[in-house]
Formats: structure tokens, sequence, C-alpha cells
């Protein structure tokens, strides 16, 4: 069972706890590459939109069925291969001069959480990184096996405070008019490459830009890592759409045109963004997206089409980092929702929760110098200490509707054969005794959207990646000694039975519940992220005072006799 769908469960058991036993059980009175038969009629380039214009795709040359065979002007070349660095602080990548290929990339700033060293995007020695092929015509000229002169040739080295740098690959054919050059332009404080690429001799063609099998698995927990790997585009017309690796089992052809596309993991991204100058008007659109499945595992392969134009030139950005909300939003077109929050229909809900919550512990991470672990101990006291009136009301509420609930029966017993004098008693009952059934829940289901938006934040938020509390390694990981669910189930429990000694103990459903829910809910959220477990057994713990001051109140009114008309 994903975790998703386990809070799915938790969420739905919720419900049934707050709101069913208020209406259905009241209590009694208290006490890879391209394989065959692609359609390459979908591969599209854009023609240059207006503004506020539809976008009609027109054809580009077609995509071989078969393998295809490298064109002369590559097979003429004898492959020879060097690997050339760039290095910064944030990163390290690795070029080969055999095809001016990105080989590996390494966030220098990010651990791995599976092997040492730093995080890997793009592994060394795997189908990872960046290769292109260009299509002209019929023919397929895979530059992957053309060997590049790399300039400077010692590769580059940035420091804090540098200006960007260039390095150039260049191939030039010995006999023919066919040359290309491919340039990457790097910053030392950014995790985004401006690329280049000029093809000459060859007439109008099509770059394809293969972009790997997926991001390098980094986390201690593959499994859910893999869950998680998707390729992401932002259509023109159709909005984003995720595809998850592990539902890709055929080869599919996206019609473009696409403002970027991406391969993204839990938590970094690698991601195509057309043109240089973002922000700028700009006509510059990605063409298709092209999947295809990986036997054996769980990957798929992805490359992206762009038209090179009447001049053979096109430019583009490479981002390659992590999932930081902040950064991938400055670079325009919803970037920043490669990896969204929530599902498609809550995420309009979920979304600028998601962003105070965040605000929230940042400011409370930056201001106090605590660390994450003690930040959400801070958080859960508040979040009661803040919702503590609300509770209050719900609570009260609680022992109103419970106080009436024999004028109910009675009401219900003597107009059965009635049903309109009964509706006619019933709303004269909540009109003069303040009844109403569903307000010792509504309060209490507020804080409902910061749990489910925690759950996004724990699975999404890098900030929070690889953050070490006590005896847990990770809280964006589950606990895995599974000491906090049992605390959780146990702060239930005691919850429960602190209302239920208020109540009357022969009730048989808020026996089982005190009983079972705690039990369910430790092993439902066992396998959730220890910072979602930490925080809502915090949010518990600090909620018995309040429920210990309703349970007095409780016995009181009981001590106090029959309920009184509301005033109201």
């Amino acid at each position: 069972m994903s975790s998703e769908v386990r809070f799915l469960v938790a969420i739905g058991l919720m419900l049934v706890v707050l709101v069913g036993t208020n209406i259905l059980f009241p209590p009694v009175v208290p006490d890879q590459p391209f394989g065959p038969g692609l359609d390459s009629t979908l591969v599209e380039a854009p023609a240059s939109p207006g503004a506020d214009t539809a976008v009609p795709p027109q054809a580009v040359p077609e995509i071989p069925t078969a393998e295809p065979e490298v064109a002369p002007a590559a097979a003429a070349t004898a492959p020879s291969a060097r690997t050339v660095v760039v290095s910064g602080p944030l990163y390290r990548h690795s070029f080969s001069t055999l095809g001016a290929r990105l080989t590996s990339a390494e966030l220098s700033l990010f651990p791995s959480l599976r092997r040492t060293g730093p995080v890997e995007i793009v592994a060394e020695g795997t189908a990872g990184g960046l290769g292109q092929r260009l299509l002209v015509g019929q023919d397929t000229v895979d530059l992957r096996s053309v060997s590049f002169v790399a300039e400077p040739e010692d590769g580059l080295v940035l420091t804090e405070g540098d200006e960007e740098q260039t390095l150039r690959f260049t191939y030039q054919h010995p006999t023919s008019p066919f040359r290309i050059e491919l340039s990457y332009t790097f910053r030392p404080d950014a995790y985004l490459v401006d690329v280049s690429g000029r093809v000459d001799g060859l007439g109008r063609a099509l770059l394809l830009t293969d972009m790997g099998s997926g991001i390098a698995f980094n986390e201690a927990d593959s499994a859910q890592e893999a869950r998680l790997m998707a390729y992401v585009g932002n259509h023109f017309e159709d909005g984003i759409r995720s595809y998850v690796m592990s539902s890709i089992d055929e080869p599919r052809v996206l019609p473009g045109p696409f403002l970027w596309a991406a391969v993204k993991s839990k938590f970094f991204v690698m991601a195509i963004l057309p043109g240089i100058a973002r922000g700028a008007a700009t006509d510059d659109y990605l063409g298709g997206m092209i999947l295809v499945p990986e036997a054996g595992e769980d990957r798929a392969h992805l490359a992206v089409s762009q038209d090179l134009g009447a001049r053979g030139q096109v430019d583009y950005q490479l981002f390659v980092g992590p999932l930081e909300y902040a950064r991938l939003s400055a670079l325009g077109d919803d970037l920043e929702e490669v990896n969204p929050y929530g599902w498609r229909f809550f995420r309009p809900i979920v979304r600028p929760i998601v962003a105070v919550i965040i605000g929230i512990l940042n400011f409370l991470h930056d201001t106090l110098r605590l660390g994450y672990g003690w930040v959400l101990i801070v958080f859960g006291v508040l979040m009661r200490v803040l919702l503590w009136p609300l509770n209050q009301k719900a609570m009260r509420a609680q022992m109103k509707n419970m106080a009436v609930q024999p004028m109910i029966k009675e009401i219900q017993a003597k107009y059965k054969d009635n049903p309109e004098r009964l509706q006619k008693e019933m709303m004269r009952l909540y009109k003069e005794y303040g009844f109403n059934p569903l307000a010792g829940c509504l309060p209490m289901l507020l804080p409902w959207p910061v749990l489910i938006a925690l759950f996004f934040v724990f699975q999404n938020t890098i900030e929070l990646r690889g953050v070490p509390f006590l005896w847990m390694p990770d809280l964006s990981a589950h606990d895995p000694l599974y000491i906090l669910p049992l605390f959780l189930a146990v702060s239930m429990f005691l919850l429960q039975w602190i209302s239920y000694k208020s109540m009357d103990q022969d009730n048989p459903q808020m026996k089982m519940m005190m009983y079972f829910m705690p039990l369910f809910f430790g092993f439902i959220f066992a396998k959730f992220a220890s910072g979602l477990n930490l925080y809502y057994a915090t949010a518990n713990i600090a909620t018995i005072p309040q429920q210990i001051l309703i349970a007095r109140e409780r016995k009181a009114a009981q001590a106090a006799g029959p309920v009184k008309k509301s005033e109201g």
C-alpha cells in the first residue's frame, strides 16, 4: 500500500471518528532510444505563436521506425573520448568529448543517503545524461558517436563571485561543410546552464535531446523513490501533465509544443526550458516528448525534440538541481509545479497552506536557531494553542448535543409514524436548545488541512531531506525503530481514555474506538514521514490539558441536571 493510499485511509477514518460518532452513534446521556512503431507525425515542432493565439503545430521529418544508421558525416569520425569536468560551489559536472554529452552530474551541497558522496543526478557510467541526435529528412546523425574538441580542454573551475564561464564543444567534418558547435554556460551560484547549439552544412534539421532513463537513486528508501520517479511536461495548451515512470509500459509520443520538459525524483529534477531569456517575450517552444520503456526495470527513456529552424540554431536552458520551490518558481512557466503538492483536485486548497507552513517552519528554524525536529514540536504546540478556543467550542457543543439525546429519542419514538410532525418537532428542538449535530465536528476539522499539507511537505520539501532528530536519521522518512508511531498511538489512546472516563462507560461504540482506533492509526502512520508523526503526536499531547478540563466540565454538567433551553 503506497503512502498516499495509507493517508487517504487515515483521513477517511478520521471522518468516521469525528462525524460518524456524532451522527450515527450518539452517546447516551452522560454522565532508452526509440523503438519500432512510433508515429512520427506526433513529434511536432510549433510555429511561432502570438501571445493570445493557439499554436498549430507543423510536422517535422519522419522518425525512422527501425534503428537508424549513422549518417556519413558522423561515421567518418574515428571515435575517441576524454572527460572534461566543470566544478563550482553547487555542482560537479563531467562531459565526454564523445558526443559532447553530460555523463555525470553531482550536487555538492546534498549528500546521498544511499551511498558515500554527494547526490548524483546523472550517475557515472549509466545511460543518463544528455545526448543529441539530428534528424535530417530520413537520415539520422547520431552525435553521441562524434568526437568533439573541447575548449577549454581542461574544463572549468568556478568559485563564488566569479563571472559566468562557457565550455564549448566543436566538430568540423574533414571533407564536407558539416560543422556543429555546442556551448554550455555556467554560473557559480546557479543550477541553471545556458545551452546553445549551431549546425551548419546539413540543411533544416530537428534536434533530439536524450535525457536518459531517469535520475539516479539517492534516497535510503529506493522503493518509494522509484514510485515517485516521473517525467513531467508543461504543454502550451493542456498544462502540466506527469507520467510516473513505472506506468510507461509502451512507447508514447506526446505532441508539443511544451513550455518545458523534465525528469524528476522525490527531491531532484533535470529540466529543459526552451530559450535563454526566461521571463521575456519569446516564441521558443519544445516540440514533442518521446517516452520509451526500458526492459527489466521501472525505467523509461525520454527524448525531447526541438526545431533548429532555417538558421540551424537552438537555445535552451538546462536545470540540474534540487526541487526548491523558490528557485524553480523564479524560472517562470510554473516550473515549481514539476513536483506539485497534493492530488490535482486538492491542490488549490493545499498549495497556499503548504506555502504558509513552510514559511512558518523556516522562520522558526532561522529565528530560534532550532533544528527542524524541535521546530515541529514548537509548531505542534502553537497549533493547539491557536486552536484552543475552537476546540473548546467544539467540545462544549458535543456536551450539549449529548445532553439533548433523550429528547431526540423521545420525539423520534413519539412521531415515528408522522414524518412531517417529526421534522417540525426536531426543528423546534434545534431552535430551543441550540442543538446542532455538526457543531461538535466542524471546528475539529480545521486542523485537517494542516495535517494533509504536512503530509505533502514531508514528501516533497527538500529542506527536510536527511535532517536527523534524536534517534531518527531522516525526518522526511519513516521512523526506522517505529517508536514514534507507537508514541502516536499511545497519545491518541490517552485522549480518548480521558474523554471516555467522563462519559457513560457502557457505550460500546466509544469503548471500541478507544482501543481499536489508536492501534489502527499507529499501523497506518508507521510508514509515514517521522516528522509528520512527531507533529501529530506533539499536537495530541498538547491537547491533553484541554481534554482534562472539558472532562471536568462534562461531569459538572451531569451533576447540574437537565439541559436548559437556549437563550438565543
